[in-house]
C-alpha cells in the first residue's frame, strides 16, 4: 500500500529551505541596516557647532575632518535625508508584489539587493556632490529595498510546506527587527575608528557579496534545485490528495450539520414563544453572518498552527450556514405568493457575488499573495457586518401588501 501522506521526519535545520530562510534574514538585517544607519552617521555627517562650516586650525580636527567630512545641511534637510528612503520604499511595494507573480523572484530579489547596495556605496560620493543627489540616491535605494521586501514574500508559496510555513517566515522575517539592533551598536564603533563613510562602504559590500551568493544559492523552484535530496524536494512539493479532498471536504460537512441544528433551534425558539418570528429571522442572519465575520478575524491573528487555520476556516465558512433558516424561509413570510420567484432571484444574486468575489480575489491575491489575505478576510468581514445591519432595519416577518392576493367582490 502506498504511503498516504507526505514524509515528516525531514531535516530542518541542517534543509535548504531553513538555509533559504536564514539567507533571507541576512539580507533583512543588511536592508535595516543600509536604511537605518543614517540615524547615526549624521551625527558626524553634520557640522553643528560652527554654523559656516569653516574648519578648525587643530592639526589632529583637520585629519579627522578628513576621514570624517561635515556637511551644512538644515535639520529641514536632514529630515528629508532619513525619510526619503520610505517614499521610494512604500511607493514601488504593491507593483513589486504584482511583478513578483510575473516575473523570477531569483532575479528581482538578486538585482535589487545589488542595487540598494550598489547605491550605498556611492552614498558618501553623493554627500560631496550636495544633499539633493543624497535624497535621490535614497529614495532609489528605497526602490530597491521596497522590491526585495515584498518580493521574497512570494518564495514561500513554493519553498515553505504547509506545516512550516510559520517557522520558516518568521525566521526570514525577524532580520528586519535585528537589523537596527547591529547598526546602532557598529555604526559608532566604525565611525569613531574608520570614518563614517566606512560605514555605507562595509554595509555596502557585504550587500553585493550577498546578492552574488543569493544568485548561486537561489533557485525559483525546489524542483530545479541541483543539491537539494530527493526527499527534500517531495516534502517542500507535495500535497497529497486524499488530504486536501479531506479538508477540502470538512467545511461542507459541518455546514450541513449546522444548517440542520440551525432549522431545530428556529422550531424550538418559535415553539416555546421565546422570540417572535422576527426576531428569529434577525438572530440567525446575526449568527449566520457575525460568526464568519468573527473567525475570519479570529483566522488572522489566534490561529498560529496549522490545525488552528484548519478550525477557524472550517468555522468560517461553516456557520454561515445558519442563515438559512431565515433567507429561505423568510422569503414563505414575506411573499408566498412570489416565493419561488424570490427564491430564484436570491440564487442569481449569490451567483453574481461569487463570480465577482472570486474575480477580486484573484485580483488582490496577484498583487501581494501572503499579506493580501488580511484583506480579503477584513472584506468579507466587513461586508457580512454590513449586510446585518442592513436586515436588522429593513428585515419584516409578515406578508407585504405588494404580495397580498386581492380579494374580487363583486356587486
Amino acid at each position: 500500500m502506498d504511503n498516504k501522506f507526505p514524509p515528516r521526519k525531514v531535516p530542518s535545520f541542517c534543509s535548504f529551505r531553513y538555509g533559504l530562510s536564514l539567507l533571507l534574514h541576512v539580507c533583512n538585517v543588511l536592508i535595516m541596516s543600509q536604511r537605518m544607519c543614517v540615524s547615526l552617521t549624521m551625527v558626524v555627517m553634520v557640522n553643528r557647532t560652527d554654523p559656516h562650516g569653516l574648519p578648525n586650525t587643530s592639526t589632529e580636527e583637520l585629519l579627522d575632518n578628513i576621514k570624517n567630512p561635515v556637511y551644512n545641511w538644515s535639520p529641514e534637510i536632514q529630515g528629508i535625508i532619513f525619510s526619503s528612503i520610505f517614499y521610494g520604499s512604500v511607493i514601488f511595494q504593491i507593483p513589486a508584489g504584482y511583478l513578483s507573480g510575473i516575473y523570477s523572484v531569483k532575479k528581482m530579489v538578486g538585482s535589487t539587493l545589488f542595487v540598494s547596495s550598489l547605491i550605498n556605496l556611492f552614498i558618501p560620493l553623493a554627500a560631496q556632490v550636495g544633499e539633493t543627489l543624497v535624497i535621490v540616491c535614497r529614495v532609489a535605494q528605497g526602490v530597491a529595498q521596497g522590491t526585495v521586501a515584498a518580493a521574497q514574500q512570494v518564495i514561500w508559496i513554493k519553498w515553505a510546506p504547509p506545516l512550516e510555513r510559520g517557522r520558516l517566515t518568521s525566521i526570514s522575517i525577524s532580520g528586519f527587527m535585528l537589523g537596527p539592533f547591529i547598526t546602532l551598536i557598529a555604526t559608532g564603533f566604525i565611525c569613531k575608528s574608520l570614518g563614517w563613510p566606512m560605514v555605507f562602504y562595509i554595509l555596502g559590500a557585504c550587500g553585493c557579496t550577498l546578492s552574488l551568493l543569493w544568485f548561486v544559492l537561489f533557485y525559483d523552484e525546489p524542483k530545479d534545485h541541483p543539491c537539494m535530496s530527493i526527499s527534500e524536494k517531495e516534502y517542500i512539493t507535495s500535497f497529497h490528495v486524499q488530504q486536501n479532498g479531506l479538508l477540502s471536504a470538512l467545511p461542507h460537512l459541518f455546514a450541513w450539520i449546522f444548517g440542520i441544528l440551525a432549522g431545530q433551534m428556529a422550531d424550538f425558539l418559535l415553539s416555546r414563544n421565546i422570540f417572535s418570528i422576527l426576531n428569529i429571522r434577525k438572530l440567525f442572519i446575526m449568527l449566520g453572518l457575525l460568526l464568519p465575520a468573527l473567525f475570519c478575524v479570529c483566522l488572522l491573528y489566534l490561529s498560529s498552527s496549522f490545525y488552528g487555520t484548519i478550525i477557524f476556516l472550517i468555522l468560517a465558512c461553516a456557520t454561515g450556514s445558519f442563515t438559512m433558516v431565515t433567507v429561505i424561509v423568510n422569503t414563505l413570510e414575506i411573499a408566498p405568493r412570489y416565493c419561488g420567484f424570490l427564491n430564484g432571484f436570491i440564487l442569481v444574486i449569490g451567483t453574481i457575488a461569487g463570480i465577482i468575489s472570486s474575480t477580486l480575489t484573484g485580483i488582490i491575491l496577484n498583487q501581494d499573495p501572503e499579506s493580501s489575505w488580511f484583506k480579503i478576510f477584513f472584506l468579507i468581514a466587513g461586508i457580512n457586518v454590513i449586510g446585518v445591519i442592513f436586515y436588522l432595519i429593513f428585515a419584516k416577518a409578515e406578508i407585504q401588501d405588494w404580495a397580498k392576493e386581492k380579494q374580487h367582490t363583486r356587486l
